[in-house]
């Protein structure tokens, strides 16, 4: 790493202007770490990507596109069955998936497990009718087997931006977790900057035969997260679970912790099991408005529990956040020391 970059980058960050950065220059490589204007091409400036093999780290570098003045944004968890080419050369599906994907603004997607790319595929499928902007980050292929899988966020370029320098695989749990979550900062569009919501979401997917271990592991894994970055108060858990609320182990004796899925609700497409949550500090992350839900496959797309199935063996789950921090228009964003006295 090259003293240049170093400062680039420590001027960028310590200066306050991460996001504006970002805006201009990205960061490339999990660990040949290099920045590159963002006109300039994927292929040049990552020659440790092969394409061959799997996905870039980003998406576009084309500029943002203007921000959609909306109040709120919606933010969803879906694991997308095996997602590889075999999903992919499946034009219908891939058209349902798209549906899917328009309805938020960010989703965190799990079980990507192909070792071709499928990301820059799907990007141009939900942005092919010309009405839509998203763009995706994607994180490393994990896994002790043979069979990896990356998890990724797909996102609304017009309602949300990432600073992709926050971007990381949680350290220090491979012994715990099969697949430690994959982490992102991210700002709602359309505030002014200093007014925004700004939030880190945490993907995870445990392994089912062994989730009471994993589960006692997302704490250390949440506590992580919050204390990585200690200016952002709002730290969002979400992903495939593999338990149902009365399971959640450890992460559940998190202060002020709360979730969105509860009671009987299910979130499999067989109907019958409930899987996938979204976890949130409830005292930090006011800015949840209370609407939240389960996006059914059947009855929102028209599909038999046949086609659903062919879609994923699971349905996305959605929490409705305030565009606005604190929510509601004027308040700054707050350090999290100052958020917990005051929220």
């Amino acid at each position: 790493m090259s003293k240049n970059f170093v400062a680039l980058l420590l001027v960028a960050l310590l200066g306050g202007g991460g996001f504006l950065f970002f805006k201009n220059y990205e960061v490339v490589g999990l660990e040949h770490i290099s920045v590159r204007p963002r006109e300039a091409s994927a292929a040049d400036a990552n020659p440790d990507t092969d394409s061959s093999t799997g996905d870039s780290n980003s998406s576009s570098n084309l500029p943002l596109p203007p921000a959609h003045k909306g109040e709120t944004i919606r933010i969803a968890s879906f694991n997308i069955q095996v997602f590889g080419q075999s999903k992919l050369n499946k034009p219908t599906v891939m058209q349902d998936l798209a549906k899917v994907v328009r309805q938020f603004d960010v989703v965190a997607i799990q079980e990507i497990r192909s070792k071709q790319p499928v990301l820059p595929r799907f990007i141009e499928i939900i942005n092919s009718t010309g009405q839509h902007n998203y763009g995706y980050v994607i994180g490393e292929r994990l896994g002790r087997t043979s069979s990896k899988e990356q998890y990724a966020f797909v996102y609304d370029r017009a309602t949300i931006e990432v600073d992709e320098a926050s971007m990381y695989t949680v350290p220090g749990l491979k012994k715990q977790l099969h697949r430690p979550p994959f982490v992102a900062l991210f700002r709602a569009r359309g505030p002014p900057a200093e007014e925004a919501f700004t939030f880190q979401l945490i993907n995870i997917h445990t392994d089912p035969d062994d989730t009471k271990i994993e589960l006692n592991a997302l704490d250390d894994a949440y506590r992580y997260v919050r204390d990585h970055a200690p200016d952002e108060d709002d730290v969002i858990l979400l992903g495939d679970l593999n338990v149902d609320e009365r399971h959640l182990g450890q992460v559940a004796e998190l202060p002020y912790i709360k979730w969105i899925v509860t009671g009987e609700t299910k979130t499999n497409t067989r109907l019958n099991k409930q899987y996938d949550n979204i976890v949130y500090n409830q005292r930090a992350t006011i800015e949840f408005t209370g609407r939240s839900g389960v996006f059914n496959l059947m009855s929102e797309l028209g599909r038999s529990s046949a086609e659903a199935l062919k879609i994923s063996d699971h349905m996305p789950v959605w929490a409705e956040f305030s565009v606005y921090e604190n929510g509601r228009a004027g308040r700054v964003a707050t350090r999290r020391e100052a958020a917990e006295t005051t929220k």
